[in-house]
């Protein structure tokens, strides 16, 4: 097998897994524009623009099945292709059921990329850079979100809801087209010595790290979802400067995802690293559960740095999933742990706004920091990690 170049093969899966961020999570940039042209209420739109998140997660394990049993340029280019196709006839319709359908639909299958370039890492970076390589690939989602604000206003401008859409379709055509003929697969395991085949479930250490990620996600949810808010409602800033500072920490904490990476490198280790962060990221969201209980003039810098240290850490939990699952399992793993956040993910916004309606959000903050102190405890220490048992060839 010919050996491609590790950062071009890293390239295509940011491209391919950014490009599926950009309708996944650009969406909300065309509220306004779903009302206005479906005669649609909030909550109506709503549906809508959530629906290619709903797709994704029936099937990111199965995308993650295709990418283990037949590498990762089929599934990510197949599900590219389609969430290409499902974008152009949701720019066609004319009917918001029709419309919300084919949106879960593109999400469903523009959710292959997740699991498969993670995969790509895996397969073809040495494990002593292997986080640095994660982080750059968490990056996507970030990088996904600032394209489709940059596009998203224009082509809505010139040709509205359908102006949008089909510029998103072109993207994912295009992204299609680069993984089609350009990425090259990762040795198989059945084609290595040391690749197992069998499940890695039995390994009590798989099932902390996905726990561990699951409590981790309260923490960034809490600060990303309710960090505009905070500063109008209760800081009196303005919606435009709120805004530019909570974008500015989105990238803030992608660049702390490789720096994180980097560390877990040099350690050695994925989990020694995400169990001290996540200690961090407790202390801090307490200190600002108290900083915002007590009124102080510094809980939105408080709140920033909350949120630039919850977000961090992303990319070390994929990490550590794909290395304790084995590169036979990697696709499955991190399907499961883009599941399992997702799910959490879903339900933090609503669970949190009603407790800050009743408690306020120093309670709020007080609980995400709680839970990631319980997820430092969750995340085995590095000698809870075993080597991934193997099935030498005969």
């Amino acid at each position: 097998m010919r050996q491609p170049n590790r950062w071009t093969m890293l390239s295509l899966g940011v491209a391919a897994q950014g490009s599926g961020c950009v309708f996944m999570y650009g969406l909300p940039f065309l509220l306004p524009a779903l009302q206005a042209e479906y005669g649609l209420s909030l909550a109506q739109a709503g549906v809508i623009v959530g629906a290619p998140s709903a797709g994704m997660l029936v099937t990111l394990i199965a995308w993650g099945w295709v990418a283990d049993r037949y590498g990762e340029r089929i599934a990510m280019a197949g599900g590219l292709a389609l969430a290409t196709a499902f974008l152009g006839l949701a720019a066609w319709t004319t009917s918001p059921v029709a419309l919300a359908a084919l949106l879960g639909l593109a999400g469903a299958a523009g959710a292959s990329a997740n699991a498969a370039s993670g995969r790509v890492v895996l397969g073809w970076f040495p494990r002593e850079r292997r986080g640095v390589a994660m982080g750059w690939r968490q990056t996507a989602q970030p990088l996904g979100v600032a394209v489709a604000g940059a596009l998203t206003p224009p082509a809505v401008h010139v040709g509205g809801v359908r102006g949008a859409l089909l510029v998103m379709a072109v993207i994912c055509l295009l992204t299609t087209v680069c993984v089609a003929l350009m990425v090259v697969d990762p040795p198989r395991p059945g084609g290595a010595a040391g690749e197992r085949s069998a499940s890695p479930y039995g390994d009590p250490a798989l099932w902390r790290v996905h726990g561990a990620s699951m409590l981790l996600v309260v923490p960034q949810f809490a600060t990303a979802a309710f960090a505009l808010t905070y500063l109008v409602a209760e800081r009196h800033w303005t919606t435009g400067a709120a805004g530019a500072v909570v974008a500015v920490a989105q990238f803030a904490g992608a660049g702390g995802r490789l720096l994180c990476g980097r560390w877990s490198d040099r350690a050695g280790s994925r989990v020694g690293p995400m169990r001290r962060l996540a200690l961090v990221n407790g202390a801090a969201a307490l200190c600002l559960a108290a900083a915002v209980q007590a009124g102080g003039s510094f809980a939105p810098a408080l709140l920033i740095a909350a949120l630039v240290i919850a977000m961090s850490g992303n990319g070390l939990a994929f990490t550590a999933v794909s290395e304790l699952a084995g590169q036979a399992w990697a696709g499955r793993a991190m399907g499961a742990q883009n599941t399992a956040q997702n799910l959490v993910a879903a339900a933090t916004p609503p669970a949190l706004g009603a407790l800050i309606t009743h408690a306020g959000y120093g309670t709020a903050f007080a609980l995400a920091g709680v839970l990631a102190l319980a997820a430092s405890a969750t995340t085995p220490a590095p000698g809870d990690v075993r080597r991934p048992a193997v099935r030498r060839p005969a």
